[in-house]
């Protein structure tokens, strides 16, 4: 079973609701806008501190809080991408369900190949490979410096290798995790234990704000 990865993976899109789609309690995916500009310049600089992020789906709002303390430069960037709207439209390009327990997201080209223009390296990765459900994490290829716009939310318990540096842990789902669920329970589109989920679930919009401390 690979590891998260921007491997390459073909995904079509349906703009109609589909039988899984709608046992997921989802809406209508979008269509993954043809000829958009996907390149984004990098962010100036990381941020620290707490932050939340709304990422809003066709299937309800995943919310989650953001390790800016951690993972300066992954929640910069993520940030940033957000500020962009960088994964308006995008889908939800790959699930696994046997081994490791994953919803990857995060390429507008739903291909699994898209990448901001820009990368960057680990931070923040488990020294003994596990990921527990509601895990917010980068996506790479085996090159540790891989990291770009492509992430993760772990819906199970998942031990992945820790060679080459692990991936890098940003963040956390605080609330929505039952979408992400809903989700896997439908499994991968045509069967396998790796793919484009049989339900369709694309990002409509991601927002990104500071948690302010309390007075």
């Amino acid at each position: 079973m690979a590891e998260p990865s921007s491997s390459p993976q073909e995904t079509a899109v349906s703009t109609t609701l589909s039988p899984a789609g709608a046992d997921a309690g989802c809406g209508y995916a979008p269509a993954v806008p043809s000829g958009r500009q996907t390149q984004v310049e990098a962010p100036e600089a990381e941020i620290t501190g707490t932050w939340q992020g709304a990422i809003t789906t066709n299937c309800g709002i995943i919310e989650v809080e953001l390790y800016g303390d951690k993972a300066p430069q992954t929640v910069g960037s993520f940030a940033h991408l957000a500020e962009h709207g960088y994964w308006e439209d995008s889908p939800c390009h790959r699930l696994t369900t046997q081994g490791i327990y994953v919803l990857q997201c995060g390429d507008p080209t739903g291909t699994g190949r898209g990448t901001p223009g820009y990368t960057f390296g680990i931070e923040n990765a488990p020294e003994d490979g596990k990921y527990p459900p509601g895990t917010l994490a980068m996506a790479r290829s085996q090159d540790p410096n891989s990291n770009g716009g492509q992430f993760f939310i772990v819906y199970n318990d998942t031990e992945l290798p820790t060679q080459g540096g692990g991936y890098s842990i940003f963040g956390r789902v605080t609330s929505g995790m039952d979408i992400v669920d809903r989700v896997a329970e439908q499994g991968v589109d045509g069967g396998g234990a790796d793919g484009p989920p049989a339900a369709p679930i694309s990002i409509l919009s991601v927002e990104v704000t500071q948690e302010k401390a309390s007075e």
